[in-house]
């Protein structure tokens, strides 16, 4: 599903995208909105993927409004004037719809844009996969446009921080582009081990247990109640800590 978002200063036009976008299955109206204002707030607070955006508006064009995005959701424009059309890909825009535009030419741009965001996920997957690769002994990890080799036995802990993860390492810590899944089906059981949502202990590294806590290091972690009976399961089958 391709969560969107319509903006256009004409109420017609935007009644007019909405029709459009409730007869793709795969697409979802987040909001209409009327210039950019509105639409930086959605932004700001909602996971869009896919912008359709007027060019010629009041206060702030459309391509004024794209410039200014530090993180842009793939773009159609969709406008009544011509003459944008050369601007509008050179801003790397999926496509560009001239008003008055058929349903039929709305489904081939947002078919299109569907392409765009699969191949992007897929290159966003396969990144992850080649920053985060792992041996018996060390990983390597990206950070900082580097590739740095961490020792697997001198992990800490790693910590959830969304699209990233810190693992700590000693007083250092390596942000690095990865999900917890990705790095927990690699950390293999029994020394590493989920505690929480957000954290993955090793447990060589734990200094005592208290009620719904562990310490690591100088890293107070919660125990989440989700991940408490495993742990303990390991704790004790493993005879880490007596």
């Amino acid at each position: 599903m391709m969560r969107c978002i319509a903006i256009d200063d004409e109420n017609l036009a935007l009644d007019l995208i909405e029709d459009d976008i409730l007869k793709v299955p795969f697409l979802q109206l987040v909001k209409k909105c009327r210039n950019g204002i509105e639409a930086l707030y959605v932004l700001q607070n909602e996971k869009i993927d896919l912008l359709f955006l007027d060019i010629q508006m009041p206060d702030i064009s459309g391509i004024q409004f794209l410039k200014s995005l530090t993180h842009k959701p793939l773009v159609i424009f969709t406008t009544a004037f011509e003459k944008y059309a050369v601007e509008g890909f050179e801003l790397d825009v999926v496509d560009y719809l001239l008003k008055p535009y058929s349903f039929e030419r709305f489904l081939k741009a947002v078919n299109k844009a569907q392409e765009h965001l699969f191949i992007s996920e897929k290159n966003q997957s396969q990144v992850a996969a080649e920053e985060v690769s792992f041996s018996n002994l060390f990983i390597f990890v990206k950070s900082d446009y580097k590739l740095v080799k961490i020792e697997i036995a001198e992990i800490q802990f790693i910590e959830s921080l969304k699209d990233y993860i810190k693992i700590v390492v000693g007083e250092k810590n390596v942000v690095t582009l990865s999900s917890m899944k990705a790095i927990e089906e690699k950390l293999i059981p029994p020394d590493f081990i989920r505690v929480h949502r957000s954290f993955i202990v090793n447990i060589r590294k734990i200094q005592y247990i208290h009620r719904n806590f562990v310490m690591v290091g100088n890293k107070e972690i919660p125990i989440g109640d989700n991940y408490k009976e495993s742990f303990l399961q390991v704790i004790n089958q493993n005879n880490k800590i007596d």
